[in-house]
């Protein structure tokens, strides 16, 4: 146990599974090279860049060096040169000259004399002062430190910002008012139950946008009587076309189509929050859009795949602006409500631990320690001749049994008597 857990600490982070399948793509390396690379197969690591698993041991320090970024080349370091002394008027001050080299001929000046030079002698004058140093400039005031947020605060600041453009969001991949509310808010609920993981992820709203579309299109809301039929469309006929085009797409090419076109996303991130690979989510979304421009004429007559995308972007945001969503409810309601949530689940399950213990320890206390065949119940049985005893000798009976008494016979002849 502890060489497991001495070598789990020393292996090397890995990044979110998101970055991972990013980090590879940015090198031009498939799903099959790094399944080569490492020693693995193909679905191995597909499951490594969805999240499902993670590499351990010697392929998990291959796989990270495999996608690690590569290191941007280090600046050369500036060296500092020393300041240049300012330029002084006159005679050179002390400081200046003891750095300089000394005159070889200078004759030393006799006290109270001034030099003579050439010109004659020059009268005396008072000494040069040296320049005063310049102030250092003030040390810069430190920025204000940022004051850290609470897990409760951050996660009301993220639920006020992502809430209410996820629930038409998921408005449009449901066509369902209660159930995009419900599936938003259940995300949520997720989320705060997983905050540690969820507050240092790269993208904490794709993570709550991923588990409210999983949650929204699961298939099994069709058992529900609320949820079997989709809201009334929009009375305007264009919105209403939009909207029956959206619902008669698979859930899959409908969510494809609105994270590409309707967010904004670029074609690896919508491949990977769908969980398929990028030509599939390419695939998913020619098709989808040629599903909808069957029924919206303006976006059949678009020049390029780029003025598609421009023009159902801003017609899926008109729709999603238009139509009338339940606001969510309060972050602090959907925090307290999935704890209470958690709790209920926490002693129901405990509960039903409890009770099953009890029940096998009763068990085990009255259960017989061997088998033990059961008696058969008694039962009345007809047509049996009731039961009888040796009967009275006759005088006929009496005379041959005396008769085979006193004639003994030898053979075969004393099988037939002779009666007189």
């Amino acid at each position: 146990m502890t060489r497991s857990t001495t070598d789990e600490a020393a292996a090397p982070p890995l990044p979110s599974p998101k970055e991972r399948r990013r980090l590879r793509e940015a090198k031009s390396l498939t799903e099959q090279q790094v399944a080569e690379a490492v020693g693995v197969t193909r679905a191995t690591v597909r499951s490594w860049e969805t999240g499902r698993t993670s590499p351990r041991g010697r392929k998990r320090a291959l796989y990270a060096r495999l996608i690690a970024p590569e290191p941007k080349p280090k600046a050369e370091p500036k060296v500092k040169r020393p300041p240049m002394p300012p330029p002084v008027s006159g005679p050179e001050p002390a400081s200046v000259i003891a750095a300089g080299p000394a005159p070889a001929s200078a004759p030393e000046p006799v006290s109270g004399s001034a030099p003579a030079t050439a010109s004659g002698p020059v009268t005396a004058s008072a000494p040069p002062v040296p320049p005063v140093p310049a102030a250092p400039p003030p040390p810069p005031e430190p920025a204000p430190a940022t004051p850290r947020l609470s897990p409760d605060e951050a996660f009301d600041a993220l639920y006020a910002h992502a809430a209410p453009g996820l629930v038409r969001q998921t408005y449009l991949l449901t066509g369902r008012r209660s159930l995009a509310r419900e599936s938003v808010e259940r995300a949520f609920q997720l989320a705060w139950h997983r905050w540690p993981e969820v507050a240092v992820d790269r993208d904490p709203v794709g993570w709550v946008r991923a588990a409210a579309y999983e949650y929204a299109i699961s298939p099994w809301h069709r058992l529900r009587r609320v949820h079997r039929q989709p809201d009334a469309p929009p009375s305007e006929p264009a919105r209403r076309a939009l909207f029956e085009a959206l619902l008669d797409l698979p859930p899959a090419y409908r969510r494809t189509l609105l994270l590409y076109d309707g967010i904004g996303l670029d074609l690896p991130e919508t491949a990977a929050e769908t969980e398929a690979s990028t030509p599939a989510a390419a695939g998913r979304l020619e098709v989808a859009r040629a599903a909808v421009a069957e029924r919206l004429p303006e976006l059949a007559a678009a020049a390029s795949p780029a003025e598609q995308s421009e023009l159902l972007h801003d017609r899926l945001g008109g729709l999603a602006r238009a139509e009338h969503v339940p606001a969510p409810a309060p972050a602090r309601t959907v925090r307290t409500g999935g704890e209470s949530k958690a709790r209920l689940w926490t002693r129901a399950a405990i509960a039903f631990a409890a009770l099953l213990i009890g029940a096998t320890a009763l068990t085990l206390h009255t259960a017989p320690t061997h088998y033990e065949q059961p008696i058969s119940p008694p039962e009345r049985v007809g047509g049996v001749p009731p039961r009888g005893g040796p009967q009275k000798l006759t005088a006929q009976d009496l005379k041959l049994q005396k008769s085979l008494k006193e004639q003994p016979a030898h053979g075969p002849e004393r099988l037939v008597p002779r009666i007189p």
